[in-house]
């Protein structure tokens, strides 16, 4: 991770964002786990950018990883009243060193947390994954909640606090 920076994408990323997504969900696809941006294509991305908050990191000229924000107010809005990231992907040739640490950090503490001063975050994935929700676990994320969404798995909702001093359940 020489020069690594933040950029949120826009239609002109789409071709890159598809290749990124495709390679980087591959061994979702092998699992038999469907998520969305595992089957990622020229609407799916489009409608992402255009709909939510996506951005992406490059490492010099190369991008690596990508993430997603979906808002409480937007048509695909997560589960609970507070963003919900999805669509986190990093290229294959850069797994295991640290740029999907790198762009959740980025999207958590940098945006959500120093920029839009959200409380708290949620995500999901699926119970099936072998690690995935282990690693958000890691992350500071605690469960708060399944579903049965038709996918084929089932869905682990996993909420982070960003600012807990402020953060009142209701």
């Amino acid at each position: 991770m020489s020069n690594v920076t933040f950029h949120q994408a826009t239609n002109e990323d789409i071709p890159a964002l598809i290749d990124l997504s495709l390679r980087g969900y591959a061994s979702i696809r092998e699992l038999g786990i469907h998520f969305a941006a595992a089957t990622a294509d020229e609407e799916l991305v489009k409608r992402n950018i255009n709909e939510n908050i996506c951005f992406y990191m490059k490492d010099g000229d190369e991008m690596v990883a990508t993430a997603s924000i979906r808002m409480p107010w937007g048509t695909h809005h997560g589960p609970y009243e507070v963003p919900h990231i999805w669509w986190v992907a990093v290229s294959p040739e850069f797994k295991r060193k640290g740029y999907a640490t790198k762009i959740l950090d980025f999207v958590e503490y940098d945006f959500l947390r120093d920029k839009l001063h959200c409380p708290s975050v949620t995500l999901g994935t699926a119970k099936e994954h072998p690690w995935l929700a282990e690693m958000y676990l890691k992350r500071g994320y605690k469960e708060v909640g399944e579903a049965d969404l038709g996918k084929g798995h089932t869905t682990v909702y996993l909420e982070k606090l960003l600012l807990s001093k402020t953060y009142k359940k209701r």
